[in-house]
């Protein structure tokens, strides 16, 4: 585990500016030896924005490697389809035991809307005992299952354990196989889709209930909160991409952009933001008709 730190994050065209300045953050406080491998899974970069986030980075520290998501996809997998906006690329952190080294056990998922202020070591060394994942919280509104799981009570579920924020997860790969965690999740979904609006995240909480470690909040920070000394922030909300961004931590998502070939980036408007969320409800149709 010393040698090397394994992460995967999954993105889009319209959000690789975000990706730029994450990796941006992540290869700057990254302080120890160890090699980060990135597992990046490429949902139609487009050429130019892929030459010109390989350029942004020294990689003397990080590897990249290119996963296409079409090809990781198995065949016989469905994706579930809820009413939400969110782009299909959201799933892939379900898949992940199945498509990545098989030598590995342990890898970090990370949301793209995301700045690391901390060393990625700090959270890769992190003891989780003996739980499947690693998270955080999702306060402060969200604390437990009964805040986060409308249906709990026809599910059975104990609505004072804790409710976990997905975007951020510390992964013990062996134990979420043993488990069939993805099959569970897949399966919490399209049973109660009527409920199931924040997809994955409502799943993986059916799923994982009393089985994952809480992780100290500061390794993810939403963008609301107003911790002075966050390590990773989350960019939860509207992103700091859009010209109406009115959060916290503006100011850190920009240092790390700047240090990038995106430095020239114009927030965008409200019309394109509109428009992401109409062509990922396309993207959910076309899948459905498949």
């Amino acid at each position: 585990m010393s040698k090397k730190i394994s992460i995967i994050l999954a993105c889009d065209n319209h959000y690789v500016v975000l990706l730029a300045a994450l990796l941006k953050s992540i290869e700057m406080n990254h302080h120890t030896e160890e090699l980060v491998d990135v597992y990046l899974v490429d949902d139609q970069i487009s050429k130019l924005s892929k030459q010109k986030l390989m350029a942004s980075l020294t990689l003397d520290k990080m590897n990249i490697i290119w996963l296409k998501m079409e090809e990781i996809i198995p065949e016989d997998v469905t994706l579930p389809l809820v009413n939400n906006t969110y782009p299909l690329n959201t799933y892939i952190r379900l898949l992940i035991p199945y498509f990545i080294p098989k030598e590995l056990n342990r890898i970090i998922f990370l949301d793209v809307d995301m700045i690391m202020l901390d060393d990625i070591s700090n959270l890769w060394k992190m003891d989780i005992g003996d739980k499947v994942i690693g998270a955080v919280n999702d306060g402060p509104d969200v604390k437990t299952i009964a805040e986060g799981i409308e249906n709990y009570s026809e599910l059975g579920l104990d609505p004072n354990q804790k409710y976990f924020n997905a975007g951020m997860q510390v992964i013990n790969i062996d134990k979420w196989r043993a488990l069939d965690v993805t099959q569970k999740t897949f399966d919490a979904i399209n049973n109660n889709k009527k409920y199931a609006g924040l997809g994955d995240q409502y799943g993986l909480n059916i799923a994982l209930i009393g089985n994952w470690f809480e992780i100290d909040g500061k390794w993810n920070c939403f963008s609301v909160c107003t911790d002075p000394r966050p390590s990773l922030i989350h960019y939860f909300h509207r992103k700091p991409i859009y010209k109406t961004y009115a959060y916290n931590y503006k100011d850190e998502f920009f240092y790390y952009l700047n240090k990038t070939k995106f430095s020239d980036f114009q927030p965008i408007g409200e019309t394109t933001r509109y428009l992401k969320k109409i062509n990922n409800m396309l993207e959910k149709i076309k899948l459905f008709f498949k």
